[in-house]
């Protein structure tokens, strides 16, 4: 099932609606999405179909090929490793930077919140949006307007990653809030480089969940 529009404008709703099916993997790595499938899975005009298409490929979330077709990129292991190594290096700086400050953002908070509220349900509750929220408000809430901006710029592709290893339960959303946890601990007592270790830390057990299960490790779910 497609998600639904939203109450906001119509191109941001469809752009937010389609968003949130390729970050679930509903339109899963390689789909293919057109102005016209776009067009009548929302019943919107092919323009607006045409907007969100092109906002989603700005972002890194499609992927235009050689022919122009948008796809939902397929990540091999060489962009993982290189998306969360870039990750490290632009997320544990903000960290510390936070730290350093005592600054925990009430947008970081909100979603922990979410999270924790998912965590309650138990196995099958979806974290992605929740973790999501929590890592851009953290980014934004630091001292630094370039790490926002460079943290911005890989952002969609992370984005594609953290929406895999939630739709294949690789993590579980009591997992992802304990580290959370963690991290927020750390902010809040002015401990910058354990802020920056734990951060380096949650990253990490993300990469190596996703790139286990695209090797067949054993242990590479959220029970190991």
């Amino acid at each position: 099932m497609p998600f639904k529009l939203t109450t906001t404008s119509l191109p941001d709703a469809v752009y937010l609606a389609l968003r949130e099916s390729i970050i679930a993997t509903l339109d899963p790595p390689g789909s293919v999405l057109t102005e016209a499938t776009v067009s009548a899975r929302y019943t919107v005009a092919r323009p607006t179909a045409k907007a969100a298409i092109e906002r989603l490929v700005s972002e890194g979330l499609l992927r235009r090929s050689t022919n122009r077709t948008a796809r939902v990129p397929v990540l091999n292991e060489s962009d993982i490793e290189d998306l969360h190594a870039i990750r490290i290096v632009v997320e544990v700086a903000a960290l510390r930077n936070l730290a350093a400050d005592r600054t925990v953002p009430a947008g970081a908070l909100s979603a922990h919140r979410e999270l924790l509220a998912a965590a309650d349900i138990g196995g099958a509750a979806t974290f992605a949006r929740a973790d999501i929220a929590f890592h851009r408000a953290l980014v934004l809430g630091q001292s630094s307007p370039r790490l926002a901006r460079m943290h911005a710029l890989i952002m969609g592709e992370i984005e594609l990653c953290i929406g895999q290893v939630d739709s294949k339960r690789l993590l579980t959303a009591s997992n992802v809030a304990v580290q959370h946890q963690g991290i927020l601990d750390a902010v809040a007592g002015g401990e910058p480089e354990l802020a920056g270790t734990r951060t380096r830390e949650h990253i990490l057990t993300s990469r190596d969940r996703l790139l286990g299960h695209i090797h067949g490790a054993p242990g590479a779910s959220s029970g190991a």
